[in-house]
């Protein structure tokens, strides 16, 4: 099977594609709050899974990562807002010291195309 990778930097690549699956690297967002950077990140999923033919109803798997688990319900309501009725995928979250301190929300995707 072929690796296909797109957005290629020296130290990732922001999609890879092996198959019928398609990997996101970690995304997170802009904003100051949780709210906004959530919107922010969904935001690039969307495009990201669009640029391989996929989208938001064909998620396998997102692991949410939060620099605090105080904001958990913050976070759910954007993503409760955007996440597609019936095509619901596995989802973790847990709370993690995220790569800089202005990140408040970091999500890995996996989808199938």
């Amino acid at each position: 099977m072929s690796i296909r990778r797109l957005e290629v930097g020296p130290r990732m690549s922001d999609i890879v594609v092996h198959g019928n699956t398609v990997y996101l690297a970690g995304q997170v967002g802009e904003g100051d709050t949780v709210e906004a950077q959530t919107r922010d990140i969904l935001a690039t999923v969307d495009q990201l899974l669009a640029q391989v033919g996929s989208d938001k109803t064909k998620i396998l798997q997102t692991i949410i990562w939060l620099a605090d688990m105080s904001t958990f319900a913050e976070m759910n309501a954007v993503w409760d807002a955007w996440v597609a009725q019936g095509h619901t995928p596995a989802r973790a979250t847990g709370e993690a010291k995220l790569a800089n301190p202005k990140y408040k929300v970091e999500m890995i995707v996996t989808a199938a195309i």
